[in-house]
């Protein structure tokens, strides 16, 4: 049986995606969970927060990257395989109990960029390799997942509709969609819906020509599951009022745009059923988490979380719990030990 992939995404930049993912997995973990964190972003920035600069010099030298998930694909770039068996890199922390396994990301990835775009109209080919380039990501997760005896893998995704995105989703059981109170982060909603339907029709119209009996390809279920709103610290630029009427415009253009039902309009995000949170900034405590590389519900006094920063860390834990309990819930991925 496949393990459940829960991939993050958003077409907008800069809505706090990156550290809504690696919070979630320290989360799964501390519930006694084991996680592989695939970071699929050619930015890489997960993998930056959970490895030190020492390790990543180690993990990125010049030449050949064998321990990333460029390095998995590579052999399909040159031509010469296959898939190469992938490696997990374990969170080095007490509390990981090596429960929280990571897929190293790698800046070199946008280098499969046009390679999956050359290749998805061959699949309605029969193009065997096609086959095996679109399903790369897939298939490099799955791999991972038997290795840990993972319960899920959480995904980490740039900001963009390009073919790495695209293989990506198509790899994903769900989706949740972290966004911002404001006007880009509404717009953005409105392209990813329909661009959304539209890989998973063209992908299961492509599962028919799967010449290889042996060839087992994800089915692109890409379930939107829910939205989490990421608030950001007030700007003089962004009035409340602005703030507030894009708060309010979430939820119906969430149900129009991501699920093409009807509007209601007596949802807001506080009775919306598909907000699995609404997430408050914690400005002063980031930082500090960012200094002693570990999430902010970790935060000790020895880090400098004394009193009031002591009980913003507290709630922060209860607010992720209350998160990955429900995120894990509606994608009946697994049961809370």
């Amino acid at each position: 049986m496949n393990t459940k992939i829960i991939a993050f995404f958003n077409n907008k930049g800069r809505v706090g995606k990156t550290s809504l993912v690696y919070h979630l997995a320290w989360m799964y973990n501390e519930l006694n969970l084991r996680v592989v964190v695939a970071d699929l972003d050619p930015q890489a920035n997960l993998t930056a927060a959970f490895l030190n600069e020492d390790r990543l010099e180690e993990l990125w030298p010049d030449g050949n990257h064998p321990h990333t998930i460029f390095g998995c694909v590579q052999p399909l770039i040159k031509g010469i395989g296959d898939i190469a068996e992938p490696h997990l890199e374990y969170v080095e922390d007490l509390l990981s109990n090596e429960n929280l396994a990571l897929l190293v990301g790698d800046l070199s990835l946008s280098g499969f960029e046009e390679q999956l775009s050359e290749v998805w109209p061959k699949c309605m080919d029969s193009d065997e390799s096609a086959f095996r380039v679109i399903s790369a990501f897939w298939r490099v997760m799955q791999k991972t997942a038997v290795v840990h005896q993972a319960d899920l893998i959480l995904v980490d995704l740039g900001p963009n509709l390009g073919a790495i995105n695209r293989a990506a989703l198509i790899a994903a059981d769900y989706v949740v969609m972290p966004l911002s109170p404001d006007l880009s982060s509404l717009q953005g909603l409105q392209n990813l819906g329909p661009t959304l339907r539209r890989w998973q029709k063209n992908w299961k119209d492509r599962l028919h020509h799967n010449p290889a009996d042996d060839l087992v390809l994800p089915q692109g279920q890409i379930q939107p599951i829910g939205y989490v709103v990421l608030q950001h610290p007030a700007r003089l630029d962004r009035p409340v009022n602005t703030y507030n009427r894009c708060l309010a415009r979430i939820p119906n253009v969430y149900r129009e745009a991501i699920l093409a039902e009807p509007v209601d309009n007596h949802l807001s995000v506080a009775n919306d059923p598909h907000c699995l949170a609404l997430v408050k900034n914690y400005h002063s405590l980031m930082p500090m988490a960012q200094e002693a590389r570990k999430p902010m519900f970790h935060l000790k006094p020895a880090d400098g979380a004394l009193g009031a920063y002591a009980t913003a860390a507290k709630k922060v834990y209860r607010d992720f719990q209350k998160l990955a309990d429900k995120i894990a819930e509606r994608t009946s991925a697994t049961k809370l030990k």
